[in-house]
């Protein structure tokens, strides 16, 4: 049985996304169609289907990373701010939205919170390794 480490990490986060949407794992909110991922872009996500792609990343980063917190994910998915003539200068992402995607996962039993941060389950790791197999499957 294949691993999220047996497949590339780019296949994994779309395969991720399109079954997340599909089982209804998560859920856009509306308010998510209107924000920007953190303070360091300019504008909204392009992609319609943008939260569950940061979803399944989200995912797969608690399960490579181990007890996570907000703040850790935040400087993950945070970016450089282009402050005009100043020099640039790293920012976090919201985390708001990340924390609406842990709740979510937390509430399907994929994640569990703890004291030193998420952590994941047994059938988010099954989840995820599911469809690394099947990714797998297809590649051989």
């Amino acid at each position: 049985m294949a691993t999220i480490y047996d497949v590339s990490a780019q296949t994994l986060i779309e395969e991720t996304a399109k079954s997340l949407k599909e089982d209804k794992v998560v859920e856009m909110p509306k308010w998510a169609e209107y924000v920007k991922t953190g303070v360091h872009k300019e504008r909204k996500p392009q992609n319609d289907g943008w939260w569950y792609v940061r979803s399944a990343s989200v995912l797969r980063r608690i399960y490579i990373e181990g007890p996570v917190g907000v703040e850790r994910l935040r400087t993950f998915y945070g970016g450089r701010k282009n402050r005009g003539r100043r020099p640039e200068k790293f920012k976090k992402s919201s985390g708001k939205i990340i924390r609406t995607i842990l709740k979510q996962l937390d509430e399907k039993g994929m994640t569990l919170s703890g004291k030193t941060g998420r952590t994941i389950t047994a059938a988010g790791q099954s989840y995820l390794d599911k469809i690394s197999s099947e990714m797998n499957k297809k590649t051989e």
